[in-house]
């Protein structure tokens, strides 16, 4: 929860209560006396919130739990959890290509820490502010630190950014750099060492991941299929194969890796690009005639895309080489349940 001064009662000499806290620290629009704005007609203060879809939009739902010691460390600053509770929710919208609009946050607290909530909240307006997307409820209460957030987003009718749209010969590409959360992971548990300007950089890769939102948004009716890259990219791909009914394979040696990872030794290397969690880019699938048209919305975006694969007709993931030789016994991605 954090080091700080464990403060329990409001600045009247009461103790600090369930709305108390939601009002300090979450309810920001009840106390400029606005309404919240764009989607969100009414939000916190009310038993429910109300929405307003846009005309011709469909709605996109999606929500994430994160758990202290399986999704994040407790050594995290409060500042950067606020941004990834809230960061791997818009990851999902921005893999169907939807414009962010409301969220919703419930949050169980083993005690009340106003520093702890005022850098969670730091975090969490900030990203919800750089994305236009508004807290319009969720519900506080006492247990275990949890963090579940709910957050919903539109796209105009038929164009949402499916997993099941992949075609036999359609490339396969990626947003961004892999690998660098699964890397600092490996530092925290202690089975490789980095210098202090090494692990800064990937665990902030970790800590505080960026959604591809406005990659996207660019990709609505030039992608044939996308996912983000949360639990490993050999395993969340394979959802989209799933899904559509093919294969694919991938070149090893086109995986897009930061410097610090490209340092690594081979066999940490693919471990890190297959299998690191955390990643929150986008892979996704195009015909091979729109290949210019993809580079030039990554660029529009702002986010470098690169080619990795192709899609097969014949089924399941395979991984090649630099000579186009098989690698043998690919690693599986992350499983709650399993791993």
């Amino acid at each position: 929860m954090g080091d700080s001064s464990d403060s329990r009662e409001r600045r009247d000499g009461r103790p600090l209560g369930e709305f108390d806290l939601i009002d300090r620290f979450f309810g920001r629009a009840a106390r400029a006396g606005r309404t919240e704005g764009g989607a969100v007609a009414l939000g916190i203060g009310d038993d429910c919130a109300l929405l307003t879809p846009s005309a011709g939009h469909q709605w996109l739902v999606t929500a994430d739990m994160l758990v202290e010691g399986r999704h994040f460390l407790s050594t995290v600053s409060p500042r950067r959890l606020g941004h990834k509770a809230l960061a791997v929710n818009l990851s999902d919208l921005a893999a169907c290509g939807a414009t962010p609009r409301a969220f919703f946050l419930s949050l169980a607290l083993p005690r009340v820490d106003e520093a702890f909530l005022a850098g969670f909240a730091q975090g969490l307006f900030e990203l919800a502010d750089a994305q236009g997307i508004v807290l319009a409820g969720g519900d506080t209460t006492a247990g275990p630190l949890n963090l579940n957030i709910t957050a919903m987003g539109e796209v105009p009718a038929g164009q949402a950014l499916l997993r099941s749209g992949a075609r036999v010969d359609d490339d396969v590409w990626v947003s961004g750099t892999l690998g660098d959360a699964r890397l600092a992971l490996e530092v925290f548990r202690g089975t490789l060492s980095l210098s202090a300007t090494q692990f800064e950089e990937v665990r902030l890769r970790m800590e505080m991941p960026e959604p591809r939102v406005a990659l996207g948004k660019a990709l609505r009716g030039l992608a044939t299929s996308a996912v983000d890259v949360s639990d490993g990219l050999a395993g969340d791909i394979g959802h989209v194969l799933k899904r559509s009914n093919v294969g694919a394979t991938l070149r090893l040696a086109d995986l897009p890796r930061s410097a610090v990872l490209g340092a690594m030794p081979e066999e940490l290397q693919r471990l890190c690009l297959l299998t690191g969690g955390d990643d929150y880019e986008l892979v996704f699938t195009a015909p091979p005639d729109a290949r210019q048209r993809v580079l030039e919305a990554g660029r529009a975006a702002g986010t470098p895309v690169y080619r990795i694969g192709r899609i097969d007709e014949a089924p399941g993931l395979r991984v090649v080489d630099g000579m186009g030789r098989p690698v043998q016994d690919v690693p599986q991605s992350f499983d709650h349940f399993k791993s």
